[in-house]
């Protein structure tokens, strides 16, 4: 019988399936990897989060689901290590997330992102590959791996041909999984998703949590683009739903293997986003576009039609409810943070 906690009351946490069972989540201090983590705690597995940086206000390390992780510390670039922690811990499932995700970093940065996200896929699926506990893995890629296309909304059967450094380091990445099972038999499956917004997204120059710092701050809100590009934005936590749903599937036939979009399916440009922001913060400040994007994809959202009939997936969460739950958490997150007053010491 499906069970939620209160962090997780419409996404259904399925105890019967994932009680005890030894879950390994790469890239878990990330937006994602903290509520897949704390979603994977609440449901009694056995989880074991491999962390490369200490991020002391990382969202993980806030919940209760934190002291009941096993952490092994290291890259996910290195095979002996991610080998060792899935022999040592018999891990059973692997949830593949740790990766530069930010594009204006990949643009500066193409060679740290090339390795992190190209080489540390292939590293992840060659320790899976010669592990024998390893019986489900669900990797991590993007929408923007499909790179730019005319006919939209992308489904999965478009091509995968990026052009600018994160888009290729995805779309070489996906490819690589993909092939780790159609070479090797591996059980692994490709998730393809819009852009993550959600509490707990420290990556400040996103639009959604940049502009809700700044308004919080009394600032104007900063668009880097002409505020024209559009895109598909998605709530973690449906992205967490997602994400359980593939690897409980993972063993049904013809799901091995294959790519899943999941979107709510709608499309928003970046100034539409920043003034629903605004007004869920009730804020009258007014964006400052910049114009300044270069090296991105102006029009981008995907179809999740395969997800829904294959897997039974819906979204949970509309536009407007995740955006309210994502303010509220960044005003308690702010309100913990703020700087206090030192008294002063009596004469």
């Amino acid at each position: 019988m499906p069970l939620s906690s209160p962090s997780f009351d419409r996404v259904p946490l399925r105890r019967d399936f994932w009680r005890d069972r030894p879950v390994l989540v790469t890239g878990a201090t990330g937006l994602l990897g903290s509520w897949l983590t704390e979603a994977l705690v609440e449901a009694e597995a056995a989880v074991v989060a491999l962390v490369r940086d200490e991020v002391p206000q990382s969202r993980l390390w806030s919940t209760r689901a934190a002291e009941r992780v096993s952490v092994v510390r290291g890259r996910v670039e290195d095979q002996a290590l991610i080998e060792r922690a899935l022999g040592e811990y018999e891990i059973e499932c692997v949830f593949h997330l740790a990766a530069q995700t930010i594009v204006t970093i990949a643009n500066k940065n193409p060679v740290s992102t090339f390795e992190t996200n190209v080489k540390g896929t292939w590293s992840v699926l060659e320790a899976c590959r010669r592990s024998p506990s390893v019986k489900r893995i669900v990797f991590a890629s993007s929408d923007k791996a499909y790179g730019d296309h005319e006919m939209l909304p992308y489904d999965e059967s478009a091509p995968l041909q990026g052009r600018h450094p994160y888009d290729v380091s995805k779309s070489a990445a996906d490819l690589i999984a993909q092939s780790y099972h159609a070479t090797f038999g591996l059980p692994v499956a490709v998730t393809r998703c819009g852009n993550f917004y959600g509490g707990g997204d420290l990556n400040w120059n996103r639009i959604v949590p940049g502009t809700i710092r700044s308004v919080l701050r009394g600032e104007a809100p900063l668009i880097r683009s002409d505020g024209t590009y559009v895109r598909d934005y998605f709530y973690v936590k449906d992205g967490v739903h997602a994400y359980l749903t593939l690897a409980e599937q993972l063993d049904q036939p013809g799901i091995a293997g294959q790519a899943f979009n999941f979107s709510n399916e709608i499309q928003v440009d970046v100034l539409a986003l920043t003034r629903q922001i605004l007004a869920a913060l009730g804020s009258g400040l007014e964006p400052e576009v910049l114009g300044q994007a270069s090296g991105e994809i102006r029009h981008q959202y995907l179809s999740a039609r395969k997800a829904r009939e294959r897997l039974g997936w819906r979204p949970l969460y509309g536009l407007d409810e995740g955006l309210a739950e994502t303010v509220a958490w960044y005003r308690r997150f702010f309100e913990d943070h703020r700087p206090r007053p030192v008294a002063s010491e009596a004469a």
